[in-house]
């Protein structure tokens, strides 16, 4: 289930072995990510997993304690210009100039990138539907995430990270900021790492999917191949079973009596086979979306 290593020179985004450590506790642990340009990477993980300490890696804000991060075969913390330059940001916490006009944001955002591209930013506002005279202070937090979202892509980055950029949006915003950077990514090729706790989003849009969990990668893989990999099954057994069953190979196991749903990694033939085994029957199964596996896998083993 996990994806080839692209070489260096077709990844936009090389993370190998890298380990971060605060005091006793262990943030990233081994965790190496590829990202092959013009695809778009979700990162998902439950709180505390290690998304934002990967982050701050990638943006050069902390430097590797072991292993290595290059970014179009750069290292952020030895060259942020040629790094940061080239790197589209957006983050959970948005925080915008509020004394600043929108208009004047997008001047001042402006004059730090040669590349901004004018005309885009203003189709980008239009878009969004942000008043140029209105002042950063007085947006909604839906309008204040366009405006950073807006910043983002006007100098048209080669890669674009997005750190909860639906965070506390209603559905309608969500669905206009994806609905930006898809089109983004299908009409110019971009690269995309964004982090989620709204698995239906990173379904919706993201090619690869790598989740954290204790600061180890614990699924690295194709979107497609990650929820294909599992199987949501229902057992049935002869008899109640007056204790949760074990069941090998599965992260998740709930149920009473003859009937129990599992979580289960692994092909249908497996499944059948260790249901066999315990002599149970499966009498239901469906793929699970990246929520179920998420929440299985963060109460399960990690395995």
């Amino acid at each position: 289930m996990k994806l080839p290593s692209p070489s260096s020179a077709e990844a936009v985004v090389a993370v190998s072995g890298l380990g971060r450590r605060f005091g006793d506790k262990t943030a990233l642990d081994n965790v190496s990510v590829f990202i092959p340009r013009g695809s778009v990477l979700g990162l998902v993980g439950e709180n505390g997993a290690g998304k934002t300490t990967l982050i701050k890696h990638l943006l050069g804000m902390l430097k590797p304690q072991t292993g290595s991060v290059r970014l179009f075969g750069l290292e952020p913390v030895a060259d942020p210009v040629g790094v940061l330059s080239r790197v589209g940001y957006l983050s959970e916490r948005r925080d915008l100039p509020g004394w600043m006009r929108v208009d004047e944001f997008m001047r001042y955002t402006q004059a730090f990138y040669p590349n901004w591209d004018e005309a885009y930013a203003e189709t980008l506002r239009k878009q969004f539907q942000l008043d140029p005279k209105q002042r950063i202070s007085t947006l909604s937090q839906g309008q204040t995430a366009k405006a950073g979202l807006l910043a983002a892509l006007a100098y048209r980055p080669d890669l674009l990270i997005l750190d909860e950029p639906s965070s506390g949006l209603d559905p309608v915003v969500r669905r206009d900021i994806l609905e930006a950077i898809i089109r983004i990514v299908a009409e110019e090729g971009r690269t995309v790492l964004f982090s989620s706790h709204l698995l239906d989003e990173v379904e919706r849009i993201a090619d690869q999917v790598v989740m954290l969990q204790r600061g180890r990668v614990v699924l690295n893989g194709r979107t497609d191949d990650v929820r294909g990999g599992h199987i949501s099954a229902v057992l049935a057994f002869a008899q109640p079973q007056t204790a949760t069953p074990l069941i090998e190979g599965a992260h998740a196991v709930d149920g009473f009596g003859t009937e129990w749903r599992v979580l289960f990694a692994g092909p249908k033939s497996a499944l059948a086979a260790v249901a066999a085994e315990i002599g149970a029957s499966v009498v239901e199964e469906r793929t699970p979306s990246l929520d179920e596996i998420l929440v299985a896998r963060a109460g399960g083993k990690g395995s």
